[in-house]
């Protein structure tokens, strides 16, 4: 004998299209306008400061200012790139695509976080070049579009901090904006040096100090979405004890083909199968498990009940 629950996200013809989440072993990840919103706040602010820099860097002829302008509208396509996987997301979930388009935003992570890398790899290599043969710069005009540069990164910064931690999409957006943030104040940290001592090193030096922290978390938001891609069992759920919780049910007699993974960030999901005798109700079996699994912060249960005689076949 088998059972079976959980449920894959097709709607039925004339159904609502969020009508699985009634079921009470599928939770679907809930919506996030807040993230959309702010997403679209910052994209706004970048573009509008790289036009900014644009300008000077052409009124000025400062080379460092329009370099930081292409950073800049880099930063713009990546969030870009953001609110529109932010947005795909939210298109219902078809016979093709049971999970819907969820994993859009982990690509676009996965995309942003290796920008970021390049980005930073770049920095370097320029750096050194200036190292070798370093430019006169104009600390004046640096100084005063840094600083503009630092308060509106300051407020895209503000507006993502809240949601960052929702997804791993937003969370690259956000370290764009972080990136950009550092080079705003390294740029000031530069303009002041040399304006006070005319040492010229120390634009490059910066540069590479914040390229080396910007790597180091971009590293990290690479890694978390190959982890996801490559349905790893997400860090905060231990399998051993959630194989213990399940094995505990009254009525179970043992535990295989667990698995768990993350579909996208807030949305966790799992199936195992369970040995339960044919004499023990399975139902009640069934809701005790998904009660213990909640506890390990997974949405998705899928569990495959077996009775006696299955079990000894699979023997």
């Amino acid at each position: 004998m088998e059972s079976t629950i959980g449920q894959a996200s097709i709607p039925v013809a004339g159904a609502h299209p969020r009508a699985a989440a009634a079921d009470p072993h599928c939770v679907h990840r809930p919506e996030r306008p807040e993230s959309r919103r702010a997403l679209a706040w910052v994209l706004v602010i970048t573009l509008g400061f790289a036009a900014v820099e644009v300008a000077g860097g052409l009124l000025s002829g400062a080379l460092v200012l329009l370099a930081d302008a292409a950073h800049m509208l880099t930063d713009a396509a990546a969030v870009g790139l953001s609110l529109f996987a932010a947005w795909i997301a939210r298109r219902p979930a078809t016979a093709n695509k049971t999970y819907g388009y969820y994993r859009l935003e982990i690509l676009a992570a996965l995309v942003n976080g290796a920008l970021l890398i390049v980005l930073t790899v770049a920095i370097v290599l320029e750096a050194v070049r200036r190292l070798q043969a370093p430019e006169a710069i104009r600390p004046g005009i640096l100084l005063g579009v840094a600083t503009v540069g630092l308060l509106a990164n300051l407020a895209g910064v503000a507006i993502l901090h809240r949601a960052k931690g929702e997804s791993l999409n937003v969370r690259g957006a956000y370290l764009h904006v972080v990136s950009d943030l550092l080079g705003s104040i390294a740029a000031i940290g530069a303009g002041i040096i040399v304006a006070l001592t005319g040492w010229l090193p120390a634009d490059p030096l910066l540069s590479i100090a914040l390229a080396l922290l910007i790597l180091v978390s971009a590293a990290r938001l690479v890694w978390e979405a190959v982890d996801v891609l490559l349905e790893a069992t997400p860090a905060h759920v231990n399998l051993a004890a959630l194989a213990e919780a399940i094995a505990a049910v009254p009525g179970v007699t043992g535990v295989h083909d667990l698995h768990v993974w993350t579909v996208s960030s807030g949305m966790v999901a799992m199936s195992a199968h369970a040995a339960v005798p044919d004499a023990v109700p399975h139902q009640s079996v069934l809701d005790e498990i998904c009660r213990r699994v909640r506890a390990f912060g997974i949405q998705h249960v899928t569990v495959q009940v077996e009775g006696e005689r299955c079990v000894m076949g699979d023997r």
